[in-house]
């Protein structure tokens, strides 16, 4: 069966969809002039305080990296200044390592300034001045700011220059908190609370203490050894506490072959 060809549009469609075309795109015209018109009243009302806002963002952006840069060089000349201030002290140069130091102490930080007042006690007590060094030592021991390392170094050097001038119990109280096995200033710190247990006549406390330090495997052997001699002269066998302690840490297979051997 033949299909019935379709009639064609006649005049009045055509026009109809013209019409209809023109209006669609005269209507996005609109559209698009409205949109530019919000955006144009937008930025008239807010485009000025955004446009701050911005400033002041990006300003504060490059406050922040010129600050960091700066800071990290600066950090590293304060660095620079204490390996040239420690190069001049072996060579007993102190009045050139003083400059480096004062260099430090004028731009650095906080464990900057205690690490050149620790390392200006060190040059006056080269020079002979005692009590200079142990008010610079002091200084660093009492300051809250420093860094607690440098805090308890300053605290056993303090109290090692000052030691014979020093009430005993006043020795024992300051350094027995570090006067403590696995404290890394366990053997410097026990050392002078040893000695100053045995100038009470307390040697019960101080040969097990100079026998604890002997065990300590930190510590340096020039002290170790100090603190076996001292414990045996206290009454406190520490050769043998040392030998067994030496033969603990060996591999079980080397100790079962000793008897054989």
């Amino acid at each position: 069966m033949a299909l019935r060809p379709q009639s064609p549009q006649s005049r009045s469609d055509k026009l109809a969809q013209r019409d209809a075309a023109q209006q669609d795109v005269f209507m996005r015209e609109v559209d698009e002039a409205l949109r530019q018109d919000e955006m144009v009243g937008l930025f008239r009302r807010y485009g000025l305080p955004v446009t701050v806002v911005v400033v002041i963002g990006l300003l504060a952006l490059a406050g922040y990296l010129y600050w960091s840069h700066s800071g990290k060089e600066a950090q590293g000349q304060v660095g620079e200044h204490l390996t040239l201030a420690l190069d001049k002290l072996d060579a007993s140069n102190f009045a050139a390592a003083d400059k480096e130091l004062a260099e430090v102490i004028a731009k650095g930080d906080e464990g900057s300034l205690a690490s050149a007042k620790i390392l200006r006690g060190g040059m006056a007590l080269k020079q002979g001045k005692p009590a200079d060094a142990g008010k610079l030592f002091a200084e660093v021991a009492a300051d809250a700011k420093s860094p607690k390392p440098f805090r308890d170094l300053a605290t056993i050097r303090e109290i090692a220059v000052k030691f014979d001038s020093l009430p005993p119990q006043q020795v024992i109280d300051r350094l027995k908190p570090l006067a403590v096995p696995g404290n890394p200033w366990f053997g410097s710190a026990g050392e002078l609370v040893g000695i100053a247990y045995m100038k009470q006549n307390r040697n019960d406390l101080a040969g097990p203490l100079f026998a604890a330090i002997s065990r300590e495997k930190d510590a340096p052997e020039s002290l170790r050894a100090r603190a076996r001699q001292m414990a045996g002269v206290l009454g406190v066998d520490a050769v043998d506490d040392v030998n067994k302690a030496a033969a603990g840490d060996q591999p079980e297979d080397a100790a079962g072959a000793a008897p054989a051997q």
